[in-house]
């Protein structure tokens, strides 16, 4: 029993990759030849075992490692220019930067999977494959898949890019605009806010508020009556004691307020929250004793 399989390129750095990977191959009974041709370079490797689906499994391997090393960057490109041409050259690099970080480990080895599946089927009835063509015209579910990568991250650029204007906006809003107190403190657990004035009595969510300008249209959660306090009494501090891990709302106050924020996790405010639980307010005022 013996096997054939003559994969043409043009690109040196592919059949150089091929023939370095070939050279340590985990796997007896195959010899590697290569030509060069005037248009391809051919990699020649011939098998004359007798587990031919091991064979075809662990070369189909090999050149989908190739595909994506060798030609997903530039098909992530393709898509980008194709389907998404109306951003700016700026504007596509920082998307193709997003695409190449949001392709997790679950995600590659599915597309690998995709591909090398590809190969194994095509080189069950063929000899021969032009790296090109067969990236181009036999993956078209790999491309597809890549095809959603690329627009989860241009929906997540678009996000992006409107929460930095929206917060812009916010920074410019509390540099331009007066204080109405020096001081609050929020007290943050379990994603959860409760405000309190300079004389630790907690400040009421007013149900009015909700109808301010100021609040976005971005979500915040549970948060958004705390955020758009903060925008309407514009404290000079702002003492955050935060009782749990940091997260999108508290990373959100830091760049809206800036060098207005201290964070403190360990003070006598947030040693008595601790052990609370925390409560929504409506329009009532609590005296806190310390």
């Amino acid at each position: 029993m013996f096997k054939t399989i003559c994969v043409k390129t043009n690109n040196k750095n592919i059949s150089g990759y091929l023939l370095n990977e070939l050279e340590y191959f985990d796997l007896q009974d195959i010899y590697v030849s290569c030509y060069d041709f005037r248009f391809y370079t051919n990699v020649i490797i011939h098998y004359v075992g007798k587990d031919m689906d091991l064979f075809l499994n662990k070369i189909s391997m090999l050149l989908s490692y190739a595909v994506v090393d060798f030609y997903e960057p530039a098909l992530i490109k393709n898509l980008l220019n194709t389907n998404y041409f109306y951003f700016s050259t700026e504007e596509k690099k920082q998307i193709y930067d997003l695409c190449l970080t949001n392709i997790d480990f679950s995600s590659s080895i599915s597309m690998l999977n995709i591909i090398s599946s590809a190969f194994h089927k095509y080189f069950s009835d063929n000899k021969y494959v032009i790296l090109d063509g067969f990236v181009n015209f036999m993956l078209k579910d790999y491309i597809y898949e890549l095809d959603c990568v690329v627009d989860m991250c241009v929906n997540k650029f678009i996000v992006d890019r409107e929460y930095n204007e929206f917060i812009s906006l916010l920074k410019v809003y509390i540099q331009t605009t007066p204080s109405n107190c020096d001081a609050i403190h929020l007290i943050y657990k379990d994603k959860e806010s409760i405000l309190l004035d300079s004389s630790k009595n907690v400040i009421s969510f007013n149900k009015d508020l909700m109808s301010q300008r100021f609040l976005s249209d971005i979500s915040f959660s549970s948060n958004d009556f705390a955020l758009n306090s903060l925008l309407t009494l514009l404290p000079k501090k702002l003492f955050v004691h935060l009782l749990d891990k940091e997260d999108d709302f508290i990373n959100t106050l830091k760049l809206v307020f800036a060098e207005k924020v201290f964070i403190c996790t360990d003070c006598n405010l947030c040693n008595l929250y601790k052990s609370r639980k925390l409560k929504k307010t409506t329009t009532h005022t609590t005296q806190q004793n310390f």
